[in-house]
């Protein structure tokens, strides 16, 4: 029950997004909505949810991470039952907006109540493997679940459908996982500031990519938004490091298991955003592929995400935790290199590279996760949640943000107008090498610090066997 409960929370979220963007057409018809608007139905949510993530990392760590999920699944709940009486882009904004707060609420304590379930490392990675297995079940349905009810129903019946999601998640977590135990919880006071700092500095992080993308590398708007979240984070930093009880305890990524799994999920974000944002705009820009076909050929990516699930566990137990991390972190970069050298010789080399990077996100992406919480103390778990998805969030924006201002500086004209020319086609696919190769050599940094930061620490291989 506990996992059905939590494996719910993950669906909710990754069913969310698919479905609305299928919807995001429809909407802008029904409700007259300009594409900035539609853009905001979208970044509304995540703007939000990746703000206030930190935030009540810490508060489910000082009050009860079960207590402070359960709340989210309401607000969750009605937040998605609100749907139905919205009549207006704002008031879908408005819906939007709410929905990533109480999402904030309830992801990261997913993991971190999956981890507190199991003592040995083997069922965790069952666990966490079993959970994000079925959110990617959402993700890749939820497009075909999306154009089916579009054609039956109205556009507000698609996010309705996560009331009764929300509901079978509170029935698995409030009848499923006990109380928190008042020895794994702190009592420290909540650091106000330093919330503030972090909520206003993870905003204009994910918001400044999407300014680069929209107004260009030439606009001030865009160099003021990095210059507002460079200052905002030194603030926060500066706050947290003078603070009697800090909202984030810097401390803590002086762990290793905690620094490294940390910078193995920043490499493995930046370079799958890069790669799933340049192989769009390749398929249907670059070779004129039909969406659906586009989709289609995004499929290989899709099948090796759902079905590599059941090979994690044997993977971790041949090799231990550690070396799991960075040999998946390892994968999604090759996997990204391959295409930024090898893309514009045909689809073959697509397919290739979205094989290679699905495999290496579904080993990186539990073992990474569980390597963080291994080296935080019980009673910050969910702030380690919070880290992580806050992490995965920035690098999914920064990746793209690179790859749009690379496409702005190296493209003539407007990439989104069909029948592009000789030079423009040789331009773009200039630009994919070039921002490619970028987020390959970062992420391929950032593993190897990783690795350097994780030398020394005991890879746990025996604590993975089977009980």
């Amino acid at each position: 029950m506990a996992l059905t409960g939590l494996s719910a929370v993950f669906l909710f979220e990754m069913l969310d997004n698919s479905i609305l963007n299928v919807a995001l057409p429809t909407i802008g018809q029904d409700l007259h909505a300009s594409t900035i608007t539609l853009q905001w139905v979208t970044n509304a949510y995540a703007v939000v949810f990746g703000g206030l993530m930190l935030l009540f990392g810490a508060i489910a760590d000082r009050f009860g991470r079960r207590r402070i999920m359960l709340v989210g699944l309401v607000l969750l709940g009605i937040a998605s039952l609100a749907t139905a009486f919205v009549f207006t882009s704002g008031e879908l904004i408005a819906v939007r907006v709410a929905m990533g707060g109480a999402a904030a609420m309830t992801t990261p304590g997913s993991m971190a109540l999956a981890f507190r379930l199991f003592e040995e490392d083997s069922l965790r990675v069952r666990a966490t493997t079993l959970i994000s297995t079925v959110g990617l079940v959402g993700l890749a349905i939820g497009p075909v679940v999306g154009g089916f009810m579009l054609a039956i129903a109205p556009w507000q019946a698609l996010l309705l459908v996560n009331v009764p999601i929300s509901v079978l998640a509170i029935v698995g977590v409030r009848f499923g996982i006990a109380e928190d135990d008042a020895e794994e919880l702190h009592r420290d006071p909540v650091d106000f500031l330093g919330a503030v700092l972090s909520t206003v500095t993870i905003v204009l992080a994910l918001l400044a990519p999407t300014l680069f993308v929209n107004k260009g590398a030439a606009s001030w708007i865009s160099w003021a938004a990095i210059a507002a979240t460079v200052a905002g984070a030194i603030l926060f930093f500066i706050r947290e490091s003078l603070a009697r009880y800090p909202l984030l305890d810097l401390k803590i990524f002086a762990r290793p298991l905690v620094s490294s799994g940390l910078a193995y999920k920043a490499s493995s974000g930046l370079a799958i955003a890069g790669l799933g944002y340049m192989v769009t705009l390749q398929l249907q820009l670059d070779w004129g592929w039909s969406p659906g076909l586009a989709a289609i050929g995004m499929l290989p990516q899709v099948i090796v995400l759902v079905a590599a699930g059941p090979f994690i566990n044997p993977i971790v137990h041949k090799v231990g935790l550690g070396r799991a991390a960075w040999l998946g972190t390892g994968a999604v970069v090759f996997g990204l290199a391959i295409y930024s050298l090898l893309s514009s010789f045909g689809y073959v080399w697509v397919a290739i590279s979205l094989v290679i990077v699905a495999a290496g996100m579904r080993v990186v992406g539990v073992v990474a996760a569980i390597n963080v919480f291994r080296g935080l103390p019980k009673n910050r778990t969910s702030i380690g949640a919070a880290l992580i998805d806050t992490s995965s969030q920035i690098t999914t924006a920064v990746g793209i943000s690179v790859v749009g201002t690379v496409l702005a500086v190296l493209f003539n004209g407007d990439i989104a107008k069909a029948n592009w020319s000789t030079q423009q086609v040789a331009q773009f696919r200039e630009a994919v090498t070039i921002a490619g190769l970028s987020l390959t050599a970062v992420s391929a940094v950032l593993v190897v610090w990783a690795m350097v930061c994780s030398r020394g620490v005991v890879n746990a291989k025996e604590s993975t066997s089977d009980p």
